[in-house]
């Protein structure tokens, strides 16, 4: 079973290719500190050939959800610290995945200030959760050039935290809609700077940020997450086959781990532009390790990695019910079901109280 084959990634051998994918559970404090249960959270889920964390803020304006973690305070490099060791200690890899909301926040989640992006456009016909319940979203405030240059180094800044907490690397959360994905976005961008108009531009703001972490931590310790065809959060593109190309041509010249494609469905009669499979379109065009995304099940990931293009296939919901997900794969065990009731927030149950096989 091509899951369960061993593969190379940013210069370590994983045990497998199966990655857990990253997934939001909104345990931090207050402080976006995370705790011991985190520690056993993610230990649990060493059987994982790489695990991928959870979004982490890179500072507080990049909050956009309330108790997620972050990675600008010393007290939460040094509680990542406490995972990352413990991690490791039981044979597995772990990256982090830096994380700036943008425009999909609510002032009451931000002490007051509104949510940034780059153009003054709002999200509409959905809700954001606050500690006061669902509220509409707000119009974003827009972020003017001086300040993009600044979240650019803010995310240099959190790579360097992420490998002093022990991260073996850092993941770029360009996907689904928050910032980096805002500024890819026709939809949500109409800057008339150097970050916006064409594809090029719109894509600079991504491209500036993987070049910079580069720099800061080095070769084959960052990568990047996207999600060419999701239409959540208002996001859409006009000609997304031209544009993502063009931005992993760019990425190809960076010695990067991986990039990590998330295969969203879309309605096909509202975006007849959009390739209609993700990795088959953009994965071949990678001179990197790619990782498939979206809603895979052990047959239809062991189809993918069949065709050649994916090295590893990560799993979001499955890993977080069924902590050792390889293994059921391997003896085709029944799966756990999770708990759609305590994905986000709450305390230890349905977080590490899913049972293991016997």
């Amino acid at each position: 079973m091509k899951l369960l084959q061993t593969v190379e990634l940013g210069g370590k051998t994983l045990k497998n290719s199966t990655a857990m994918a990253p997934m939001t559970r909104s345990r931090a404090d207050i402080r976006g500190i995370v705790g011991n249960s985190t520690i056993t959270y993610y230990t649990q889920r060493v059987s994982a050939g790489l695990i991928i964390s959870e979004a982490i803020n890179i500072s507080e304006q990049a909050i956009g959800s309330p108790l997620t973690p972050g990675i600008y305070l010393p007290e939460q490099i040094a509680a990542w610290k406490k995972v990352t060791q413990a991690v490791h200690e039981n044979g597995g890899i772990i990256y982090a995945q830096l994380w700036h909301t943008g425009r999909v926040g609510h002032s009451l989640v931000k002490n007051g200030s509104l949510p940034v992006a780059p153009s003054a456009i709002g999200i509409e016909g959905q809700q954001h959760f606050t500690m006061e319940g669902m509220k509409d979203y707000e119009t974003p405030r827009a972020l003017s050039t001086e300040e993009v240059v600044a979240i650019i180094h803010e995310y240099k800044q959190a790579a360097i935290n992420s490998i002093e907490a022990g991260f073996d690397g850092v993941e770029l959360h360009a996907a689904f809609g928050y910032l980096p994905n805002q500024f890819l976005a026709d939809s949500a961008n109409q800057r008339t700077d150097e970050y916006g108009g064409s594809d090029e531009n719109r894509n600079r703001f991504v491209v500036e940020v993987m070049q910079e972490m580069v720099k800061a931590i080095g070769a084959d310790k960052v990568a990047i997450r996207i999600s060419p065809t999701s239409t959540y959060n208002n996001i859409s593109h006009q000609n997304p086959i031209a544009q993502f190309t063009n931005l992993i041509n760019e990425l190809n010249k960076l010695p990067l781990a991986y990039l990590h494609l998330m295969n969203v469905p879309f309605p096909l009669d509202k975006f007849p532009q959009y390739p209609t499979h993700v990795i088959e379109e953009f994965g071949k065009l990678s001179k990197h390790v790619v990782i498939a995304n979206c809603g895979y099940t052990k047959e239809t990931g062991e189809a993918e990695l069949e065709k050649g293009i994916a090295k590893l296939i990560s799993y979001g919901t499955l890993f977080l019910a069924n902590p050792d997900l390889p293994k059921r794969f391997e003896l085709g065990a029944e799966l756990n079901e999770p708990d759609r009731a305590t994905m986000y927030g709450g305390q230890d149950k349905g977080y590490i109280d899913y049972p293991f096989l016997p």
